[in-house]
């Protein structure tokens, strides 16, 4: 792998400063202007600007790669996605276009447990391709590292094979990939009468067996309703925390259920959806270290009109960020650039708290903040080029792709038109 000098990055935005961002620091992207950045194997060695990058001995040395004017930004972080699953749900897509609700379809058998039977089925080869595909796509739109759950098995065998397609998909592709065990995504069909010996399996085998496998980082439970309840999220999560598992909590997505209060008393890495809170909920998650990971792809795809409060989060000093929520169900898509011109249509977000609801924090969340996340000496060489001549046409141009170059670790895994 060649030592690279990148030049021409009319807008260079480093994201350098204080980790996590807050308030008004979330609008502090660390700009330089005509700016180039020295790569030497998969670090970052020089940040500046050209006139001074290119006169040092190792730029002499390094292969010269010209953006001829591109704004770069440091590779997008998607703190929460669901990449293995077996196929796409379009038909229920259609089924909800002419009228039914999320859940009217997951009492009709669909929803979560429709992707639950097919996993169950599926040859770990099938779901491992479709995955390597997809986790192509996140890299042609400028992501270089996700998280990723398990939760479409729902029994030991199928979520086992889940957390270890994962972790060879971690080793085997560029993309960084930080597991999170979802056992606690829905109570399976063949424990609905039962869910408290559900909840006891969990804690009681499957978590202290995930911990000690090593397959995992994060525990997470889907705490809302029709899913679990805080008093068995608190114990799912208090198990996987005494296990090393640090917690990750969906909360308050269909309704208000002390979700997010959880996530606060259990200082919890995340809490994501927070379409439902309530102004206590906002105050109590301004002032502590959560992560308020907004998902409006699921707002848009599922055509609900009412998103989460980003606003009022910010203004009470949150620490906000966005990810795809990329899943069969409810939010299709691997394209980052698309949730940034959500966040500033729907959430009222500007680009630049987008942009670092999109990189800096939710590395942060992913304890990942110190080797990614913003463009920095000593951290990775992870990078996206964008071909607009601003850092506000990138959710301006929504739904269209102008991602020409993404570098993890000092190698190009995409480029167009350069």
């Amino acid at each position: 792998m060649p030592d690279w000098l990148i030049t021409g990055c009319s807008q260079l935005l480093t994201l350098r400063g204080p980790v996590p961002r807050r308030g008004k620091s979330l609008t502090d992207l660390g700009i330089v202007r005509d700016a180039a950045i020295l790569v030497q194997d998969d670090r970052i060695v020089a940040v500046g600007p050209s006139a001074r990058i290119e006169k040092l001995p190792k730029a002499r040395r390094a292969e010269k790669l010209d953006l001829h004017g591109r704004v770069v930004l440091p590779g997008f972080v998607d703190s929460h996605t669901h990449l293995i699953f077996p196929e796409s749900r379009a038909a229920e897509y259609e089924m909800r276009n002419a009228g039914a609700s999320y859940e009217e379809i997951a009492r009709k058998g669909g929803g979560i447990r429709s992707s639950v039977q097919k996993l169950r089925r599926a040859p770990s080869l099938h779901l491992k391709r479709r995955a390597l595909a997809n986790l192509r796509e996140f890299a042609a739109h400028g992501t270089t590292t996700i998280e990723s759950k398990s939760g479409y098995g729902l029994d030991w065998k199928s979520e086992r094979k889940i957390l270890e397609l994962l972790a060879d998909l971690h080793q085997e592709q560029p993309l960084d990939i930080s597991a999170t065990f979802l056992g606690a995504h829905v109570v399976p069909s063949e424990y609905r009468k039962k869910p408290a010996a559900y909840v006891d399996l969990l804690v009681e085998k499957w978590i202290p067996t995930v911990a000690l496998s090593g397959l995992a980082e994060f525990c997470d439970v889907y705490c809302d309703r029709g899913a679990f309840t805080v008093p068995q999220a608190r114990r799912i999560l208090l198990a996987g925390r005494a296990a090393g598992l640090v917690p990750r909590i969906h909360a308050e997505q269909l309704a208000n259920t002390g979700a997010a209060r959880l996530a606060v008393e259990l200082e919890a890495a995340s809490a994501d959806h927070l379409e439902k809170l309530n102004p206590a909920d906002i105050r109590a998650l301004g002032r502590s270290n959560v992560l308020c990971t907004m998902l409006p792809g699921c707002c848009f795809h599922l055509g609900l009109k009412h998103y989460g409060p980003a606003r009022e989060l910010i203004d009470a000093g949150a620490i906000i960020g966005l990810a795809t929520d990329f899943n069969p169900g409810t939010s299709p898509t691997m394209n980052m650039s698309m949730i940034l011109a959500l966040a500033c249509t729907q959430l009222r977000m500007t680009p630049a708290e987008a942009i670092t609801a999109a990189t800096i924090n939710p590395a942060y969340s992913l304890r990942l903040h110190d080797r990614i996340g913003s463009i920095e000496v000593g951290k990775y060489a992870d990078i996206a080029a964008f071909d607009v001549a601003d850092y506000r046409e990138i959710p301006y141009y929504f739904g269209v792709n102008l991602c020409s170059l993404t570098m993890k670790r000092g190698a190009i895994l995409h480029a167009k038109n350069l």
